[in-house]
C-alpha cells in the first residue's frame, strides 16, 4: 500500500491560524476542497437528453466516436502506461517536472512520480493537502501550491469555510522538496481572492510568484473589486520563511469599482467580466510574458519581475468566452491563447459550438519592445466529433522543442490530447491525437487530460478522472525534439530550448 507522507513545518508565525494550527499535512482531519470555478473547473453533471444519448450510442456503433472509456489515437501516438489515482480522490490538475521526477497536483494534494522508466512510473510520496486546485511548480529545493479554496487557515488540516469570513485563508503554499520522499511544508503567503494559478520567474537567489485570481466580491473581506492586477510574492531560497507579497500590479487601470477591464455581459454578450487573470506565462530568456486575463489578452514585459509592464492588450468579443491561458512560440513572435468556453464544465467540441468558438487564438507578435503588438491570424479547434456527454475544452499544453517548427501538444479534457503544428500561424493543423471516450453517455461529466506535456521525449499528461498517462510520439516532425533535455520544466515558465547554459 502506498502510504500518505504527513509533512511538518519549522514552527513560525507564516499566516492566518499557523499557530493554532500548524502547517501539518495529514490524511484523515482534512476537509474538501472547492475552488473559484473558471468559471466551471468543477465537476459537471447535467443530464442529457434520451435523443442526445441515442445519438452518441448510433455514433459509437458507426465508428464515429470511441465507445466508453475506449482509448483511441493516431498511428504516429503510443500509450506507454496510465498510473491511476491512490489516495488522492480528488481532481487532477496540473503537472511540473524536475529531474526524472514529475510532480502531479490534485484537489487533495499533490503526488509525485519517479518517471526514470516512462514506461513504468511509480509513486515516490503522496501528500495530502486540500486547497483547490493545487496549481503546482517546483524551483530548486522548492515546490509551489495554489489555493483557490477558502479555508479555515493556510494548514493542510484546514476545513471549507466561506470567503464572507475574514478569518478565511487562500494563497500560495510553499514545501521544502529537499527529501523528495518526505516534502516538508515550510510556508504560506496569504493573496488576495487566493491563488488559482501561479507562475515562476526564477532567480538565483529568489523566486518571484506571479499570483493570478479573479472573482472579488464586496462581501469577501479579503477579495474586494477591483481585482485588476495580480499579486506578486518573492520567495528567498535559502530563507523561504520569508516569502512576502512585494507588489500588486494593476494590469487592468480604469476608474470605478470594476477596475479596466473588458466589462463581459451585457455589453459584450458570452464573455467573461475582467477581474482578474486567469493565468499566465513567461519567457524569462525574452523578458517577456503573456497573460489570459478572463475577457483580456496582454503582453507584458518582466525586465523587471517585481513591476511588470503592459506592452499591449486584446480582446475577442465575437468568439472568446474565457481567456484561459498562453503559450509562446519558440522565437517568441507568435502567443497562442485557448479559450475555456463554458468554463471546463459544458460539451463545446461539436457542429452547434462550431470550429471558431471555444478554440486556440494564434497570434503574430509585430514590432519589437515596448512598440510590440499582438495580431489575429487564425483559430485552431480538435475537428474529432465527440459526444454530447464530453466536456471538452480548449486546456493547458506545452510546445514540442523542435527547431525551424512550432508544434504544441494540448490538453483537450474528453477532447483528448492533440499533437498540433501552427508553423504557419494562419493555417494550424492538427498531426496527432490520443482520447478516450466518454465516462458515460446519460450526463455532461467532467474528465479527461487536464494537462499534456512534453518534457525529455515524452509527453505526460494528467487526466482528471483517469490518473497520469505516458505518451509517446513517434513521427519525423517531432523525433528532433527528443535530443533536447531538461533539468526542471515548469511550463508557464517557458525554457529557451536552444540557448541554455
Amino acid at each position: 500500500m502506498t502510504l500518505l507522507h504527513p509533512t511538518r513545518v519549522r514552527r513560525r508565525r507564516l499566516g492566518v491560524a499557523a499557530a493554532a494550527a500548524g502547517l501539518l499535512a495529514t490524511l484523515l482531519t482534512a476537509g474538501p476542497a472547492a475552488a473559484t470555478p473558471d468559471p466551471g473547473d468543477t465537476p459537471a453533471q447535467q443530464g442529457v437528453s434520451s435523443g442526445q444519448a441515442a445519438e452518441d450510442r448510433s455514433a459509437i456503433k458507426s465508428g464515429e466516436i470511441p465507445g466508453v472509456d475506449e482509448i483511441v489515437h493516431s498511428d504516429n501516438i503510443e500509450h506507454l502506461a496510465n498510473i491511476p489515482k491512490d489516495a488522492l480522490k480528488g481532481t487532477n490538475s496540473d503537472l511540473a517536472f524536475q529531474g526524472k521526477y514529475a510532480f502531479a497536483g490534485n484537489y487533495d494534494g499533490f503526488r509525485i512520480f519517479d518517471i526514470s522508466n516512462p514506461k513504468s512510473p511509480t509513486t515516490v510520496a503522496q501528500v495530502l493537502c486540500p486547497g483547490g486546485q493545487n496549481d503546482i511548480s517546483v524551483s530548486g529545493d522548492l515546490l509551489f501550491l495554489s489555493t483557490d479554496s477558502s479555508r479555515s487557515d493556510n494548514s493542510c488540516n484546514s476545513t471549507s469555510q466561506p470567503a464572507t469570513e475574514k478569518s478565511s485563508w487562500e494563497g500560495m503554499k510553499i514545501f521544502d522538496i529537499s527529501d523528495i520522499r518526505n516534502p516538508k511544508y515550510v510556508a504560506a503567503v496569504e493573496t488576495a481572492c487566493g491563488s488559482h494559478t501561479h507562475t515562476l520567474v526564477p532567480e538565483r537567489r529568489n523566486v518571484y510568484i506571479y499570483v493570478s485570481s479573479y472573482s472579488p466580491s464586496t462581501t469577501f473581506p479579503d477579495c474586494q473589486p477591483p481585482h485588476d492586477g495580480i499579486s506578486v510574492i518573492k520567495v528567498p531560497r535559502k530563507a523561504p520563511e520569508k516569502s512576502a507579497i512585494v507588489n500588486f500590479p494593476v494590469l487592468f487601470p480604469g476608474e470605478g469599482p470594476d477596475g479596466g477591464g473588458n466589462p463581459g455581459s451585457p455589453t459584450n454578450p458570452g464573455v467573461s467580466k475582467t477581474t482578474g487573470c486567469h493565468d499566465i506565462t513567461v519567457l524569462p530568456s525574452k523578458d517577456l510574458a503573456a497573460g489570459a486575463c478572463m475577457g483580456d489578452g496582454i503582453l507584458f514585459s518582466i525586465e523587471d519581475p517585481e513591476h511588470p509592464k503592459v506592452i499591449d492588450r486584446i480582446q475577442d468579443n465575437v468568439n472568446f468566452a474565457f481567456w484561459h491561458s498562453a503559450t509562446f512560440n519558440q522565437k517568441a513572435n507568435k502567443v497562442v491563447f485557448t479559450d475555456e468556453l463554458g468554463g471546463g464544465g459544458a460539451a463545446t467540441c461539436n457542429a452547434e459550438i462550431g470550429p471558431n468558438r471555444g478554440a486556440d487564438g494564434i497570434y503574430d507578435i509585430v514590432g519589437r519592445g515596448e512598440r510590440s503588438k499582438l495580431v489575429f491570424r487564425s483559430y485552431f479547434k480538435i475537428d474529432r466529433p465527440q459526444a454530447e456527454a464530453e466536456v471538452c475544452v480548449a486546456h493547458n499544453g506545452s510546445i514540442i522543442p523542435v527547431k525551424g517548427r512550432d508544434i504544441m501538444v494540448q490538453a483537450w479534457y474528453q477532447g483528448g490530447i492533440s499533437v498540433w503544428d501552427f508553423t504557419n500561424s494562419s493555417k494550424p493543423k492538427e498531426i496527432g491525437y490520443f482520447e478516450r471516450g466518454p465516462v458515460t453517455l446519460d450526463q455532461v461529466t467532467t474528465a479527461g487530460p487536464w494537462s499534456a506535456y512534453y518534457y525529455n521525449g515524452y509527453v505526460y499528461s494528467n487526466d482528471i478522472a483517469k490518473g497520469l498517462d505516458v505518451l509517446k510520439i513517434n513521427d519525423r516532425r517531432t523525433d528532433p525534439a527528443k535530443r533536447v533535455r531538461l533539468r526542471e520544466l515548469n511550463v508557464q515558465t517557458q525554457p529557451d530550448y536552444f540557448d541554455r547554459d
